[in-house]
């Protein structure tokens, strides 16, 4: 079991609320707790509203708590000092400063803020700005913007990389290089606590998937085993007399051979699909919100009798 000083961050009970006592107090964050060990990817998803920004600012260090223990590296982010701020990179959703400064010039004068910051160049033409490097940053695109932000991020050479929405306008293929990027700083020892709305992103690039909703987590596992193995039981449906059928089951060829059965040898089963719930359609049963494989479980083995499908 790691303790705090051995997890790159470990949050007990974090709690933030905003509003007043006459226009009543709102909970952001309501008592979630959250590890991550050293040399993981850990994605964070969740609906609007549900907390994520909040708590990734708390971690940074940008937003104080109301109550809960919080160690990120080994410290509490709100004590705290420059040598610690040293030791983490952040990509935040967006960054307009110092718009007058070429791409060069503008990593060149974060890195000069790290004890031992990456080569500026080398950065740029990791997150494909090679030839923007002597172009003003006013004059980028979004997408440009967005690989800026995600080079200010990693070129003091971070051990925890804090990365929210980083592919946000990013085209598919600068996505795919910045994945690339992304799991090398991973295998290079690089800690990464990723927001994302892209679940092929999270996917893709997670060790681990965490779902935030309502301030606190509702699950956490690998993007393979999200929601436990109920989740992932594929599901077989079809059409009986204009009404869809739908039943999971671990053993969706049983359920097939007794559909053709009972069609007979001359008929076909109408509609007949297998599908295995994918991570979106866990994400969206998490989050309470509907899925194309939801369905109601059979509790016969012969069928469903309720032909309507309903949200977990």
């Amino acid at each position: 079991m790691q303790t705090s000083d051995t997890l790159a961050v470990r949050v007990r009970g974090l709690r933030k609320r905003y509003g007043s006592a006459r226009a009543g107090y709102k909970d952001a964050v309501a008592g979630l707790d959250l590890d991550v060990s050293p040399g993981e990817i850990v994605a964070v998803l969740g609906p609007n509203g549900a907390g994520k920004t909040t708590t990734v600012e708390i971690l940074e260090g940008f937003r104080d708590r109301d109550d809960g223990d919080v160690r990120v590296l080994g410290e509490d982010p709100r004590q705290a000092g420059r040598a610690w701020r040293a030791r983490i990179g952040v990509v935040m959703q967006d960054s307009r400063d110092m718009n007058e400064l070429t791409v060069l010039e503008k990593v060149r004068s974060t890195a000069a803020s790290y004890p031992d910051p990456r080569d500026p160049a080398e950065v740029i033409a990791a997150v494909g700005l090679a030839e923007k490097a002597r172009a003003r940053t006013r004059g980028l695109s979004g997408g440009q913007r967005r690989r800026l932000d995600v080079a200010l991020g990693i070129v003091g050479r971070p051990e925890l990389l804090f990365l929210d929405e980083p592919t946000t306008g990013f085209d598919p293929q600068a996505r795919r290089s910045f994945w690339d990027l992304v799991t090398s700083l991973r295998d290079s020892g690089t800690t990464i606590l990723l927001t994302t709305h892209y679940l092929d992103e999270a996917a893709q690039l997670a060790d681990r998937v965490v779902v935030v909703r309502d301030g606190v987590v509702v699950a956490s596992g690998t993007p393979d085993t999200l929601g436990g193995p109920e989740a992932r039981t594929p599901v077989v449906a079809w059409d009986d007399g204009g009404v869809r059928r739908t039943e999971r089951t671990e053993r969706p060829t049983d359920v097939v051979a007794r559909l053709i059965a009972a069609a007979g040898p001359d008929r076909e089963v109408p509609g007949l699909s297998i599908t295995r719930p994918t991570l979106e359609d866990v994400y969206l049963s998490l989050i309470g919100e509907s899925s194309t494989t939801d369905t109601t479980d059979t509790t016969d083995g012969a069928g469903i009798d309720d032909s309507s499908r309903k949200a977990a």
